[in-house]
């Protein structure tokens, strides 16, 4: 089991000892981060009671933290998509990749290929020519 800090602090203008498993600095934090907003509402409505400005912060707080796991959640979301369309993205360049090799593949064959026919081009011209010098009929 963690060990428990006790930390004293001061919300609204009283004093408070609060126990938790977190830094003493965390809870500080947490608390003066609580202070401000009490000390905010308080100030925009002097006749709040204490209690009902606890309430108001409690509200203010609830809605923050709602709207970042919204923002959270919408976020996720986008990552989620984001991962799906590198995947499919991934995907299209290794089709493209094969594709380009079979192509790389082919155009080396086809060029090859041209190597023998103009290598058998330039031997029918001989042919040709052969047979124009000799006076058109072969012996």
């Amino acid at each position: 089991m963690a060990d428990k800090n006790r930390v004293e602090v001061r919300i609204a203008g009283k004093d408070y000892r609060l126990v938790g498993t977190e830094s003493e600095e965390y809870i500080q934090r947490v608390s003066l981060f609580v202070d401000k907003k009490m000390t905010e509402i308080m100030r925009r409505n002097h006749r709040l009671s204490t209690s009902m400005a606890a309430v108001l912060t409690a509200i203010n707080v609830a809605d923050d933290y709602f709207k970042i796991r919204e923002s959270e959640h919408a976020l996720k979301e986008k990552i989620r998509e984001a991962e799906e369309s590198i995947q499919r993205l991934t995907e299209e360049n290794q089709r493209i990749i094969r594709e380009r090799d079979s192509l790389l593949e082919k155009n080396t064959q086809l060029q090859l290929e041209l190597a023998t026919r103009e290598a058998e081009l330039r031997e029918v011209r001989s042919s040709l020519e052969k047979y124009s010098r000799s006076g058109g009929s072969y012996r």
